[in-house]
């Protein structure tokens, strides 16, 4: 584990291992890079593959805010204390998110975003109807309860790892999920389609949980260079539940950037 220090004072922890073109890897909410663990060892034999823990998260220092342009902040940070640039940015769940933003900002090759829908408006319905348990001591609970009811296809070690692995923080979800509870739909749509439009390069959209009937056309729209790909029926970790196709498939991906 090596430590450096964003562009407002933040601790950022992360783990380079292997050589060869830059993969970046980005974890979900309340999660850390460790998530990402069984998928390492083979990414690492002809990647350099850096493995982040964003503010908040993991073996990373608390910060004053949690939005996805200072976590993308975040991997700029690590990038730039590693000496690596031009990397493609695999995001999982809220790492999804910030791998767009990073997109947005930042020069990359390409976006994979694993299971998160960038139309927040569903997201935005269920956070403010848990509003006033997520402030209550009922917080834990009420994060168990939603990943539980993701896990799809996944199996039973894997639940059990991750379960291990998550460290849900008050403060820290609240502040990530700030601009589901503070803007309108109106101005939370505005936030997704600037950063949206922001993105120049090839983007995965891929999904273990489908997304619906409208959104890869929505999708095309804010992101024209976007491809949504679902596995339907595994669930939130589509990556985990099958990683040897989730390896093929990001390579293939991978061959088509410029």
């Amino acid at each position: 584990m090596a430590l450096t220090t964003a562009a407002d004072g933040v601790a950022i922890a992360y783990d380079v291992t292997g050589t060869g073109p830059v993969l970046v890897l980005l974890h979900g909410i309340t999660e850390s890079r460790r998530a990402w663990d069984p998928l390492i060892a083979h990414l690492a034999a002809d990647h350099t593959v850096v493995a982040v823990d964003v503010r908040g998260h993991g073996e990373s220092g608390l910060a004053p805010t949690y939005d996805s342009q200072a976590m993308a902040g975040d991997v700029a940070a690590v990038l730039g204390a590693v000496g690596a640039s031009d990397p493609l940015v695999v995001g999982h769940s809220m790492g999804g998110i910030v791998a767009t933003a990073f997109a947005a900002e930042h020069p990359c090759r390409g976006v994979v975003n694993v299971d998160q829908s960038i139309a927040l408006g569903d997201l935005q319905d269920l956070v403010r109807g848990a509003e006033p348990m997520l402030r209550s001591d009922a917080f834990g609970g009420v994060i168990s309860a939603l990943f539980d009811s993701m896990h799809g296809a996944l199996p039973a070690e894997e639940i059990a790892r991750l379960s291990a692995l998550r460290r849900p923080q008050q403060e820290v979800v609240l502040g990530v999920w700030a601009p589901l509870l503070d803007l309108s739909r109106d101005e939370l749509d505005a936030l997704v389609a600037g950063m949206a439009a922001g993105v120049p390069v090839p983007y995965l959209a891929l999904h273990g949980i489908d997304p619906g009937p409208d959104y890869g056309g929505w999708l095309a729209s804010v992101i024209p260079t976007a491809t949504l790909e679902v596995w339907d029926g595994d669930g939130h970790y589509p990556h985990l539940v099958e990683p040897a196709r989730f390896l093929d498939r990001l390579r293939a991906f991978e061959s088509t950037l410029a």
